[in-house]
């Protein structure tokens, strides 16, 4: 009985040798042998354990050589869909600077098998020219990052030997998580390092400051194969990579001394045994270490969610969810770094932001709301609130609100929301805004659409336009430093007792970047945002200026003069949604412009209640905005002259002149 017990226990830790080890199979250059399929080529196995337990997720590293457009953290990190912010921290330079040719970059990324054979990060990649094929993406855009047989089985339904310029292709980077056996020996990180000419596996490990053998058993190595250039090889990290371990350090400087021959056999034979009954043992240890931790944070997960609503102070939880707008869900890509550190140093950029704010605790801001009662409720995680007499609107959020509070403590424009003040308690915080009365203005719009309100006259929505405009212009031209709001539509538009607009929701919004008159050009991998309000550029590459809040402006415009709303879902098809800003060339070319032009016009402005000419000067000047080519889109500061010559004109209009009879529309175009 105790023979047969002793054999399965070596049967049971050769097993586990085997499962949880930890090795992935080097790709042994089979990347360029795109038609055949190898083990190695498809990507880095997730083990059975990972799927069945769902634990397949982690924080990761990639390299990338900078080389030309790919040589700043937000052009490298838009390239691999990572964060710009994460990219530039990790090699210590600013998301701004460029990075110098062939330098190695560190790339945070999340990691994930859930869903596949594979650990993957996902990136996509929209083909530049007609010469570009999965080799030439796989190998030369991506330096070996992926294979092109991944990428073939990655987009299925695109012909391999017929791809065109504009196709996007699913890139999946090759990446992994540590095994239980390698966290239990201290390994947080696998670094998927691209190998280059004169590398060897000792001076990688040096570079790294990681053992040679650590590294040929992550790969499935022997010392006596050999590593290809333009590959990945994984890296078993203790610690986060930074650009101060070794990233710069020659990778072939002197390797350390070596034992002399005879010494080096007869130490290797002593430490065969000596290792074979240490493997055993750590193994077994770390089998026990990664079954307790296991029930332990099984534990934990079931005392949390048994204490869970001490956490939240807001008893509205999905109101504390949602992170800020008043009637949509802001979508984020969540930071790498532990939550609690994240929330530490959020922390402290809100109190360096908030000097000439009031400070409110959180007795105030319940009493204030009634305990976020349902009857003060406005809107998704926004309340109505009264503090000292005065109304206000208080907004729920979580995560870090820093940016939204150091952009609105240096707004001073009477078109922008005001804040006021803030409380912060347990992970939330409590923004407290001016209040308005009338709502936004996409509510508005849509109460007037279902005669549940009075329209808005025809001199309102000028106005309102006008306001929107100036607004714009404060944050483009005067604001210091400038910024591109990249969110604005009618439901972050809110109207005052007088109807007068408040921009609202900066929580998106971007520095403009200085370099030329457009502002210097930002790209991004995180396109969030509403269909139908989002320039072509932004949606099809990431890329942010101020004209698309330009875009934005015209769609917002177009739904002033129409009533409609910027996407329309026709009720006989869901899947056919009509997007406003398509419909003005339609109206404003051809025949018939000035019955087209009516058609399009509000149904609640009868043709006496608006100027038919002003109206057409609104609609060019929209159609100039939502230009498909962001250069043929006017500037900021024009659209705000030609608004404000609209305005004054409509001041002085009475409906009794009879405006609309002006015998030609095109004196006002643009």
């Amino acid at each position: 009985m105790m023979i047969r017990f002793m054999l399965l226990l070596v049967v049971a830790v050769v097993l586990e040798l085997v499962e949880v080890k930890g090795q992935q199979s080097y790709v042994n250059n089979h990347q360029l042998d795109c038609y055949n399929h190898y083990n190695s080529t498809d990507g880095l196995v997730c083990r059975h354990y990972d799927t069945v337990n769902d634990i397949g997720r982690c924080s990761s590293f990639l390299t990338f050589r900078s080389i030309p457009p790919y040589d700043s953290p937000v052009s490298i990190a838009y390239l691999l869909h990572s964060d710009p912010a994460l990219v530039a921290a990790a090699n210590n330079v600013s998301d701004v600077d460029r990075i110098p040719s062939d330098r190695l970059v560190l790339v945070p990324v999340n990691c994930s098998c859930t869903g596949h054979r594979f650990y993957q990060h996902n990136a996509s990649y929209s083909l530049k020219t007609t010469y570009e094929t999965y080799f030439t993406v796989a190998n030369d855009t991506y330096q070996g990052l992926t294979t092109c047989q991944a990428m073939m089985a990655q987009n299925p339904s695109l012909d391999d030997r017929n791809l065109s310029v504009g196709m996007s292709l699913q890139i999946p980077l090759r990446c992994a998580c540590p095994s239980p056996n390698q966290t239990a020996f201290g390994v947080k990180y696998l670094l998927s390092y691209l190998v280059t000419w004169r590398d060897e596996i000792s001076s990688i490990g040096r570079r790294f400051g990681v053992d040679s053998q650590s590294l040929l058993d992550a790969n499935m190595l022997s010392s006596a194969d050999i590593i290809y250039p333009f590959t990945p090889l994984l890296v078993p990290l203790t610690a986060q990579p930074s650009s101060s371990i070794g990233l710069n350090q020659s990778p072939n400087s002197p390797p350390p001394s070596l034992p002399p021959p005879d010494e080096a056999k007869t130490n290797s034979k002593k430490w065969v045994f000596v290792g074979i009954g240490a493997g055993v043992a750590a193994v077994m240890l770390s089998t026990l270490t990664f079954c307790f931790l296991r029930r332990w944070r099984n534990t934990t997960k079931q005392n949390d969610a048994k204490y869970g609503n001490e956490i939240n102070p807001n008893p509205d939880s999905s109101a504390a969810a949602t992170a800020s707008t008043w009637s949509d869900r802001e979508y984020y890509t969540a930071p790498l770094a532990d939550s609690k550190s994240t929330w530490s140093v959020s922390s402290g950029r809100i109190r360096s932001a908030v000097e000439s704010l009031s400070l409110y605790d959180i007795e105030e801001v319940r009493r204030a709301t009634d305990s976020f009662s349902e009857a003060n409720k406005i809107q998704g995680s926004v309340y109505r609130g009264r503090f000292k007499g005065d109304d206000a609107a208080v907004k729920v959020m979580k995560g870090d609100v820093s940016s939204e509070i150091n952009i609105l403590k240096h707004i001073n424009h009477s078109n922008v929301i005001r804040l006021s003040g803030f409380c912060m308690h347990q992970g939330n915080t409590y923004l407290v805004y001016e209040y308005a009365e009338r709502g936004s203005l996409n509510q508005c719009l849509q109460r007037q659409a279902a005669a549940a309100a009075a329209a808005l006259t025809w001199k309102q929505r000028v106005e309102i336009a006008h306001d929107v405009v100036d607004a714009l212009n404060y944050l483009h031209n005067f604001a210091d430093p400038p910024y591109i709001h990249k969110n604005l539509k009618s439901s972050n538009i809110l109207l005052d007792g007088n109807l007068r607009a408040k921009v609202s929701n900066l929580g998106q919004a971007r520095r403009a970047g200085v370099g030329n008159e457009e502002g210097f050009l930002q790209l991004t991998r995180h396109v969030v945002g509403t269909q139908g309000y989002l320039a072509p550029e932004y949606i099809d590459s990431g890329v942010i200026t101020p004209k698309m809040d330009v875009f934005a402006l015209g769609v917002v415009i177009l739904e002033l003069l129409s009533g409609k709303e910027a996407a329309t879902t026709h009720k006989n098809n869901c899947n056919n949604e009509e997007l406003l800003f398509n419909s003005i060339t339609r109206v404003l070319q051809g025949d018939n412009v000035r019955e087209k032009l009516r058609g399009f016009m509000d149904p609640a402005l009868t043709k006496a209640d608006y100027p038919l000419d002003l109206a057409f000067s609104m609609a060019q000047l929209a159609k100039a905005c939502v230009a498909p080519d962001l250069n043929s889109r006017p500037d900021v500061r024009r659209v705000f002259i030609t608004l404000s010559k609209i305005r004054s004109s409509t001041r002085d209009w009475d409906p009794s002149d009879e405006l609309q009879r002006s015998p030609s529309l095109t004196d006002h175009a643009i």
